[in-house]
């Protein structure tokens, strides 16, 4: 039996149309605490970009960097309409992973 990891590439929010930070994880749970909680200096706690808006997960750490590089470049309009096609109102997703 394989142990398969797996990464998460999110992007949280300030508010609808506001600041968006673009990370990436093994254990999104513990770190949307951590940005939650300003526990980590930088951009998330600056800006209080809190709400966890979208995310994907993959079981290759490669791909997951890949994919946070790729979306990292795409210009803000791609992100929104990332985001709005899952989740439309913005809401926080955070309550209903945990």
């Amino acid at each position: 039996m394989t142990n398969t990891k797996t990464y998460y590439v999110y992007i949280l929010a300030s508010k609808r149309n506001g600041a968006l930070y673009i990370g990436v994880t093994n254990d999104l749970e513990r770190r949307l605490y951590e940005h939650k909680n300003n526990l980590i200096d930088g951009f998330t706690k600056r800006y209080r970009v809190h709400h966890l808006v979208y995310y994907e997960s993959v079981n290759d750490v490669n791909a997951a960097l890949k994919r946070e590089k790729q979306l990292k470049r795409w210009s803000g309009k791609w992100k929104m309409e990332l985001i709005e096609k899952v989740n439309p109102e913005w809401r926080d997703l955070t309550e209903e992973l945990f």
